[in-house]
């Protein structure tokens, strides 16, 4: 019986879920962390410490030569 009510929670909750409109709860940004670019599994000891990575607003102009 456990599992039978089991399964009909998860259908409802399937079901409601695909027929509501809601507002994701993630952003669709990307992190600003290297870990999540690494290809998983990440080699052992990649880095002793995780660089940032930024995003610059404008981009760098050089002038002169």
């Amino acid at each position: 019986t456990i599992s039978f009510v089991s399964v009909l929670m998860f259908i409802f909750i399937m079901w409601e879920s695909m027929s509501s409109n809601r507002q994701i709860l993630f952003p669709t940004q990307t992190s600003n962390s290297i870990e999540w670019i690494q290809n998983l599994p990440p080699a052992e000891h990649s880095y002793s410490e995780l660089p940032t990575i930024i995003t610059l607003k404008y981009p760098i102009v050089y002038f002169g030569s």
